[in-house]
């Protein structure tokens, strides 16, 4: 008997059904592509070249591109703050942690930003599949980028929550 697949409810990933993927539902996603992300995480955590340079990325847009369902919105705002500072203003991945943890700890409402109603095509399996350390990087900066985009109409509202919250310049 052939699996069936499954597809993911935040990026429409679909895959063959995993019996031993293993989910918490914390992001609206799919336990096939939660492995899939756990797989490029892997990979960053066991490259420091990786690591620094885009790790940061890559835990904002998955996050990002599973929002609704159970997502909580302060997981949604805070990495969608995490892009902005990054694509938008330009720090080093590196440096947006700390102030992701300094905003959420100043926040006791979190605003909801609806999710795009048009899918981005790009997913964390295209990452996984990357031929090399080079290849990864240039795809999660293009699925970043393309997420950003998606969220384009919260562009306003993301920088001026980002604004209110921290002192940067």
């Amino acid at each position: 008997m052939a699996l069936q697949d499954v597809h993911c409810p935040g990026c429409g990933l679909s895959m063959p059904r995993r019996e031993d993927a293993i989910y918490d539902g914390y992001y609206n996603a799919s336990p096939e592509c939660w492995s899939v992300y756990g797989e490029v995480l892997a990979d960053e955590y066991s490259n420091v070249f990786l690591f620094g340079r885009i790790h940061q990325l890559t835990v904002d847009t998955y996050a990002v591109q599973h929002a609704g369902g159970k997502h909580p919105d302060k997981s949604v705002a805070v990495h969608l703050c995490g892009l902005h500072l990054v694509l938008d203003r330009g720090l080093q991945p590196t440096s947006v942690p700390p102030l992701l943890q300094q905003i959420a700890s100043q926040v006791d409402v979190w605003p909801h930003f609806p999710p795009p109603s048009q899918p981005v095509a790009m997913t964390v399996f295209d990452v996984a599949i990357a031929g090399s350390v080079e290849d990864h990087i240039k795809l999660v900066r293009e699925w970043s980028r393309l997420m950003w985009q998606a969220w384009s109409r919260h562009h306003p509202q993301i920088a001026s929550f980002v604004s209110q919250h921290l002192a940067l310049e």
